[in-house]
């Protein structure tokens, strides 16, 4: 019988439990404040809410991120400020998806996705332009090749930039500090905080007005 003790712990196991799925084809849910590809936002009314600032490029600890600011056209402005990104590139053979460049922009147009299933024929893919982060007339993520895109990934973008703004007190919870976005309009706050009292005047019973200027321009 020793010849077959070995077989021991493969009937054990076959007796447990599956824990895995029939991947591709279905996917566990991912955490709603997973880090994941990126995606340059858009204004409810379709103008970018990038301006060229680079202060996603400077603090991202990687050097992943390039960006060139460039003047507004008077005629034909791209943003609501008086400079828009012109040339915007994220090397994803670099990237570690901190997220700090998320937490850095004033205006919450970088943000990132749940998606993380992408992978390069060419090294030149690995470095998406502008046009690639840009989100589409539809205010969704530009759907890539390379990527293996299950449908919701696009759908809570950055919950955890949104979850812990303003400086993560909790008294700010229900408040809205951000400006509405290209085919979703005002995303609401994660819930889950708890204010035990009002901290710095504000009442944390009261969730009605915003704060941050409301539309982030």
């Amino acid at each position: 019988m020793g010849r077959f003790s070995g077989f021991a712990v493969t009937f054990r196991q076959m007796l447990k439990p599956r824990v895995t799925t029939r991947y591709p084809a279905v996917k566990r849910e991912k955490p709603v404040r997973m880090h994941g590809r990126h995606v340059l936002n858009r204004y409810e009314d379709g103008m970018e809410k990038c301006i060229g600032c680079e202060l996603c490029a400077g603090i991202c600890p990687a050097k992943c991120i390039y960006v060139r600011g460039a003047d507004n056209p008077p005629d034909e402005p791209v943003s609501p400020g008086e400079r828009y990104g012109f040339v915007y590139e994220i090397n994803y053979m670099r990237c570690i998806h901190c997220d700090l460049c998320v937490e850095a922009c004033p205006t919450e147009a970088i943000t990132e996705t749940k998606l993380f299933e992408f992978s390069f024929a060419n090294r030149s893919d690995g470095i998406y332009t502008k046009e690639q982060l840009l989100v589409a007339d539809d205010g969704r993520a530009r759907r890539q090749p390379w990527e293996l895109w299950a449908g919701g990934e696009d759908d809570d973008t950055s919950a955890w930039m949104r979850a812990t703004s303003p400086s993560g007190q909790a008294a700010y919870e229900g408040r809205i500090g951000w400006s509405g976005e290209l085919g979703f309009g005002l995303r609401q706050p994660e819930q889950g905080q708890a204010a035990d009292a009002p901290r710095d005047g504000i009442d944390a019973d009261d969730t009605s007005r915003e704060v941050g200027g409301g539309d982030g321009r």
